[in-house]
């Protein structure tokens, strides 16, 4: 009996003992040397791990960025050119600023603009709700404002606005990650040009409904007259599906657009309030 046990004991032992060598071996033959920069890059970046830049998490994009040696085609929305600046330093390269961007709503479907016709019960997420009905109002583009997109921000940097029911983003703590724009199940949120001062001007709406049916069920809906388009000289403004979209690469934020708009469904932000016609007239007498 002891020299079964013994044998055993030993049989086994042999077994740990040749399945460590092979381990060791395999190990070394097939291990990977990190590079120690992507240590340094990922201890630059914010942390924050919320997948605006494209990959699963900081680390990730720091692994990406030593692999290509190359910071084209690289951001981190919430670093900004700033951290950009410092990983090109560690890899001695040039950091190529890019223009801010923010989050913006293109919906203006407020509770005056666009009135409830039906009164929704069911899970509170605007992914269930988009699945089941068009909205509250009838519009099955607006928003639905049921907070997916500030439950999917991690920088606090949308809520819903109580009196409209639509989403409002701060211009100090968004960061454009883009996670609210992958949260709506309805695409009313776009990352824009932030503009210089703040200042942008688009299309807030979405609505692909002819003219009179999207008027219908809200009044600041864009009805797709065109007359914007006609107005604009940088061709920065296009006409597909029933609804204009403004190109902010091509837009130089001239405003006429605006004042074209028969529904008010072209937002300016941040722009000073335009002098009366009268005024412009009297100003420019006298300068003469």
């Amino acid at each position: 009996m002891n020299q079964v046990l013994i044998y055993s004991v030993v049989t086994l032992s042999s077994l740990g003992i040749l399945a460590a060598v092979i381990l060791y071996f395999i190990a070394q033959k097939f291990k990977v040397i990190e590079d120690p920069r992507i240590d340094l890059i990922a201890d630059l970046l914010p942390g924050a791990n919320c997948g605006g830049c494209g990959y699963a998490g900081c680390r990730n994009l720091a692994g990406e960025i030593v692999k290509k040696e190359d910071l084209s085609g690289f951001m981190c929305p919430p670093g900004g050119n700033d951290t950009m600046k410092k990983i090109a330093a560690v890899l001695g390269l040039e950091a190529v600023e890019t223009e801010p961007l923010i989050a913006v709503i293109r919906c203006s479907g407020s509770l005056a603009s666009a009135q409830k016709k039906s009164e929704y019960d069911g899970v509170s997420t605007c992914l269930y709700a988009h699945m089941l009905f068009s909205g509250e109002s009838g519009c099955p583009h607006g928003c639905l404002g049921l907070g997916d997109c500030v439950v999917s921000c991690q920088f606090d940097a949308i809520y819903i606005d109580s009196e409209t029911n639509l989403p409002v983003v701060s211009n100090e703590k968004c960061v454009a990650c883009g996670a609210c724009v992958k949260a709506c199940p309805r695409s009313i949120i776009e990352l824009r040009k932030k503009g210089k001062k703040d200042r942008r001007i688009f299309v807030s709406c979405v609505n692909t409904e002819k003219g009179a049916v999207a008027r219908k069920n809200c009044k600041v809906a864009c009805i797709g007259c065109g007359k914007c388009v006609k107005e604009c000289k940088f061709d920065a403004i296009t006409m597909e599906n029933n609804i204009a979209y403004i190109d902010f690469n091509k837009c130089t934020l001239c405003r006429k657009c605006v004042s074209e708009c028969p529904t008010d469904a072209i937002h300016e932000l941040n722009f000073p309030p335009k002098k009366p016609k009268q005024e412009v007239v009297e100003q420019s007498e006298s300068n003469q």
